[in-house]
């Protein structure tokens, strides 16, 4: 088994863009015993409130439109990535990411639904050093973007 680090950037820990809280890892831990390897995708839509969903390994293909935010230590056997759509990320790039849980119903598609807990995201800003380390400068395009050619994509 190759040697991985929390943050799949490098970068030191105090940067890393995502992390969990005790009780999260507790129950990804769970999941992971009765599912295997675990993956969360940050998600957007109106249906699941903007929750982070949990899937097995390879139930929710991720490509070029998402972005891997990084990597949480939950005691499992591997890394759990975490990924967003790219969209998505250009409005949260200046925020650090907790995954936690709560009591309650969890989204429809996420493995923690029928448990009686739900993961949620706690958020917050992200300090100008971590911003500088992340070498934050120079915000993204976001939405639809003029075409300076005039070509139509394909």
């Amino acid at each position: 088994m190759k040697a991985w680090s929390p943050d799949p950037s490098g970068l030191p820990p105090a940067t890393a863009r995502v992390a969990v809280t005790p009780g999260a890892a507790e129950m990804i831990r769970r999941l992971r015993g009765e599912h295997g390897p675990l993956m969360f995708h940050q998600s957007g839509g109106c249906c699941d409130g903007s929750s982070p969903m949990c899937f097995p390994v390879g139930d929710f293909l991720t490509g070029d439109s998402d972005q891997l935010l990084g990597e949480i230590d939950a005691g499992t056997p591997e890394p759990i990535e975490v990924w967003m759509s790219k969209e998505q990320f250009a409005y949260w790039r200046h925020t650090h990411l907790t995954i936690d849980l709560v009591p309650g119903r969890g989204a429809g598609f996420s493995l923690e639904g029928p448990t009686g807990f739900r993961f949620l995201i706690r958020s917050r800003l992200l300090t100008e050093d971590e911003r500088a380390a992340l070498d934050l400068s120079e915000a993204p395009a976001v939405g639809a973007q003029p075409n300076p050619l005039g070509q139509r994509g394909g």
